[in-house]
């Protein structure tokens, strides 16, 4: 029987950087993978700023684009904004090369990696756990389940699903060359283009990842809102197209997000932002997190699942929540967002831009500076 220090389950960036960061410590840890890596990973791709300026390496060997400047536009709204930095805003990554890229770098710290298995049942003790995998058993002392939206940790762990899933297609696309070059300039979100969400136009190298999803919770053809989308950005030939469904996690778990020895992070966790569904850059923050709270207290249970919390509550809850609510107002209330918009349209997404840039945090109180503004939320 194989025998570990903390075990985690999934190789994606959550995965791969709780690993990278335990072994750098000292521990002897193990990524459990389902898949041969690299793998392709249903994923828009877009890394904003603050989740690269995380990771404690360059990876510009595996970026394909680099974004100073994004678009946002509204559906049947004048409004329409940009904004620039000196830095990237938004960095193009395609997950198979990317994720591949981050567990090589948990490899070189001294991280061990279990491919091609998948994880069929955990026993629980005082003095650590038990993974039935279909290469064997493997024991440990924590577990770490960083195995995203459908994660078999949380099934196996006791956990409930609380988190809010939202449905969501992806297509990697490749069209003329003309096409390509007028929609390769800049990186695109259209509010409203789909009922309750947006549309997302991502160069990468040689092809658009094109995406739409609802931030509502509901039944929706969300093909027939992919091809309208391509109606609104005027593309009239596909040469080549791939799609991809999946669900993002955009509201986490309302119980706990570690209990027994085990800890959930990324989507697992639901740490998606619930504003723009993006989920790299707090997969890559509460894997650190979860690592750093269990290296720290390893013969101490408790203290690393308060610990966790801590790091938690500091690093990313009170951001979530505040997303939370700027996404109710920008999907729920239209008429509100407009107003505000109108008023206010520029400052916001410079605001929100210097956020994303991990320049500035959402303000504590921002859900009451914004109600104290718009009397009328008060009621809602």
């Amino acid at each position: 029987m194989k025998e570990f220090d903390i075990a985690i389950i999934g190789s994606g960036p959550s995965g791969a950087m709780a690993a990278y960061h335990a072994a750098k410590k000292g521990k002897k840890v193990v990524i459990i993978e389902k898949e041969k890596l690299p793998r392709y990973k249903t994923c828009g791709g877009g890394l904003v700023y603050r989740g690269r300026i995380n990771l404690p390496f360059s990876i510009e060997e595996v970026v394909e684009k680099e974004f100073y400047e994004l678009e946002v536009f509204f559906e049947k709204s004048p409004h329409f904004f940009t904004a620039k930095r000196n830095e990237p805003i938004i960095s193009m990554v395609m997950r198979d090369s990317f994720d591949q890229f981050l567990v090589n770098k948990a490899l070189e710290q001294g991280a061990h990696i279990i491919e091609q298995t998948t994880m069929e049942g955990l026993v629980k003790s005082e003095n650590g756990l038990l993974i039935k995998t279909s290469g064997g058993d493997i024991k440990c002392k924590y577990l770490i389940g960083a195995d995203g939206a459908l994660s078999q940790t949380a099934k196996f762990g006791g956990w409930k699903e609380s988190r809010k899933l939202i449905p969501a297609l992806e297509f990697e696309v490749k069209v003329p060359e003309n096409d390509f070059i007028r929609l390769s300039k800049n990186v695109r979100f259209d509010v409203d283009a789909v009922p309750d969400g947006y549309a997302w136009c991502f160069p990468k190298n040689g092809h658009l990842s094109l995406g739409v999803c609802t931030l509502k919770k509901q039944r929706i053809d969300l093909k027939k809102y992919y091809k309208d989308y391509l109606k609104k950005l005027e593309i009239k030939e596909i040469l080549e197209s791939e799609v991809h469904g999946f669900q993002i996690p955009v509201g986490q778990r309302k119980d706990v997000f570690s209990k027994d020895r085990i800890f959930l992070s990324g989507d697992a966790a639901g740490f998606a932002d619930p504003l723009t569904a993006e989920g790299i850059s707090n997969a890559i923050l509460s894997g650190e997190l979860a690592s750093k709270a269990i290296v720290n207290n390893f013969e101490n249970e408790k203290a690393a699942a308060n610990a966790y919390r801590q790091l938690l509550d500091q690093r990313i809850l009170s951001e979530l929540n505040s997303s939370t609510f700027i996404a109710f107002i920008c999907y729920a209330q239209p008429a509100i967002r407009n107003m505000l918009l109108s008023k206010y349209g520029q400052k916001g997404c410079e605001i929100l831009t210097d956020i994303f840039m991990g320049k500035k945090a959402f303000p504590d109180d921002l859900k009451n500076k914004i109600k104290k503004r718009v009397p009328l939320l008060k009621f809602i």
